[in-house]
């Protein structure tokens, strides 16, 4: 790119590769993520995200706006993940006890089932692209600024998992 717009603060040589280093592992990690999760338990990533924020919580189930925050997805993509894991079995939506406008997910036996059959390698998988690629200061660092980048694009904290209790 040309440096001579006015008022365009360009990236250095250092600050480019980083980006570039982050924009390639934006598109390969989860490619690399789904890859295994479809060949070892016929689920993409997303879909085990769901089901997992689902299986962490006390009676395994949120309301679909609640989960579309936790998961950081739309709720429209929600809403077709989840149709597809009913079709499946594993997951099922009902209207709330209170407020029936309300769709509420829960995670079904079968799903709670898929979900602990795929875990270990998933697990596995995840420490072997990402964990043990790095010592734990710098696995710690890696936190710190990817948490300071979600500041930025979700400054209202509506993807933050919290751990279960």
């Amino acid at each position: 790119m040309s440096d001579d717009t006015p008022g365009t603060r360009w990236l250095s040589a250092d600050e480019r590769q980083s980006w570039l280093a982050l924009s390639r592992t934006l598109i390969t990690l989860p490619a690399a993520l789904d890859a295994q999760l479809q060949r070892d338990a016929g689920l993409n990533h997303f879909e085990y995200v769901v089901m997992a924020m689902l299986s962490e919580q006390p009676d395994h189930a949120l309301p679909m706006s609640q989960l579309s925050s936790v998961v950081a997805g739309s709720l429209s993509r929600l809403s077709n993940v989840v149709k597809r894991l009913e079709a499946r079995g594993y997951v099922r939506r009902d209207g709330h006890p209170e407020d029936r406008r309300v769709k509420v997910a829960h995670l079904e036996e079968a799903g709670w089932q898929a979900l602990v059959a795929a875990a270990p390698g998933h697990v596995e998988h995840v420490r072997h692209l990402v964990i043990d690629a790095m010592r734990p200061r710098e696995l710690a660092q890696l936190r710190n600024a990817l948490l300071k980048v979600l500041d930025r694009v979700d400054p209202e904290g509506r993807s933050v998992i919290t751990e279960p209790t």
